[in-house]
């Protein structure tokens, strides 16, 4: 049995079970104060010159101080993108006002956050890539690899996600499971028929055979499907919050795999939606 603790957040984990080759994780408790990425981030007082403060110790690393993420437009600078920590790794944050949606009607997107090394930087998105418009950020690295994040509205996914089969008297009957604007992970489905769902989302073929690994990690009340696909190379974290669904993608060539797994396993690790 293994413990995690989240000082900044108060959160203590424990791998209950492993059930099916899925590592099943419980919160014992997490509580948010002001010192917590979440309190962190809803507390406009805390917004300086458009400067949040974020624990890098809320990732998991190992880092002592916080990192300034920067949330205004500098010279040089990636908007979002905090100064390298003692590490030399920096934190990027979704920026409040950064553009994207999905049309008239949809609600903000909750931001989120992750951490990469110094050398990593934000690349254009284009529309022609798989998965259109609906890709929210690229970043990569010559040496180690590259991201991307997928921020979806759930319900797109209705004809092939939210319906449950339920037998009666004989029949099969269908009941649309309606997500609201607080979707959560676990309402979308367990972590097999998520990654059966939506992993040709992030790879642009069917994941039959190619998952490696299933872990569900739960932080502060929220829920985290990690996968490990092969082939290719990826690192899959799935979760939703409002009424969109999240996917990051870190991935490499055969030989960055190789070389800087251990890097690209702990950028993987630091995605959260706050």
């Amino acid at each position: 049995m293994g413990t995690t603790l989240f000082s900044s957040c108060s959160f203590l984990a424990q791998i209950s079970s492993v059930e099916n080759g899925i590592s099943r994780v419980k919160a014992v408790a997490c509580s948010t104060g002001s010192d917590s990425v979440d309190g962190v981030m809803k507390r406009r007082s805390v917004l300086v010159s458009g400067a949040s403060l974020i624990s890098s110790a809320v990732l998991g690393f190992p880092a002592d101080g916080l990192a300034v993420v920067k949330q205004g437009l500098l010279a040089g600078r990636v908007p979002g993108l905090s100064e390298p920590d003692e590490q030399g790794w920096r934190t990027y944050r979704r920026p409040d006002d950064k553009s994207g949606g999905h049309g008239v009607g949809w609600s903000p997107i909750i931001p989120y956050l992750f951490s990469v090394p110094q050398e990593w930087d934000e690349v254009p998105v284009s529309i022609a890539d798989l998965g259109g418009t609906e890709i929210d950020l690229r970043f990569a690295s010559p040496k180690e690899g590259r991201l991307f994040v997928i921020v979806a509205p759930v319900l797109r996914f209705a004809d092939t996600t939210f319906f449950n089969i339920l037998h009666f008297s004989g029949a099969l009957l269908f009941m649309i499971i309606d997500l609201g604007d607080d979707a959560t992970i676990e309402k979308i489905g367990p972590p097999e028929k998520v990654i059966n769902a939506f992993g040709p989302e992030v790879i642009g073929e069917n994941v039959e055979g190619k998952v490696l690994s299933m872990d569900v990690e739960e932080l502060c009340g929220r829920k985290y499907y990690r996968y490990e696909l092969e082939p290719p190379h990826v690192l899959i974290t799935a979760t939703a919050a409002g009424n969109r669904l999240y996917l990051f993608s870190v991935t490499g060539n055969g030989l960055q795999w190789k070389r800087h797994y251990t890097d690209l396993k702990k950028i993987a690790d630091s995605f959260r939606v706050v």
